[in-house]
């Protein structure tokens, strides 16, 4: 049984390597009755947990009227088909909850070069 779930874990599904403040594009496979397609969720993440199969991320973005949205995706999901970095910032916390209570130019994140 240890065999198995190491080789589950070690299996990759070549997503690269997650870190809080990263803005990223998740296309996630959305299933509406017997159609099925693609959405791209865009946004920052604001936590990353677990290792092995349970790992999952956090993204959290402002949608229409200031509204925030967060949603937590499994990372090894069959669900999740694409994650994209677009961009890094330079963070100093693990988790970014502070970002839920500030807006517009105070939720800013200075970018960090690759």
């Amino acid at each position: 049984m240890n065999e198995l779930m190491a080789s589950l874990e070690s299996e990759d599904r070549g997503h690269p390597q997650l870190s809080s403040g990263d803005t990223v594009k998740v296309s996630v496979r959305i299933v509406e009755g017997d159609r099925e397609r693609v959405q791209i969720f865009q946004g920052i993440v604001i936590r990353v947990r677990g290792g092995g199969n349970n790992a999952n991320f956090t993204v959290r973005r402002i949608a229409s009227h200031g509204v925030g949205v967060e949603r937590t995706f499994l990372l090894r999901s069959p669900r999740v088909e694409k994650i994209e970095v677009l961009r890094s910032a330079k963070v100093r916390r693990a988790q970014l909850y502070y970002l839920r209570n500030v807006r517009g130019k105070a939720a800013r994140l200075k970018e960090r070069r690759r």
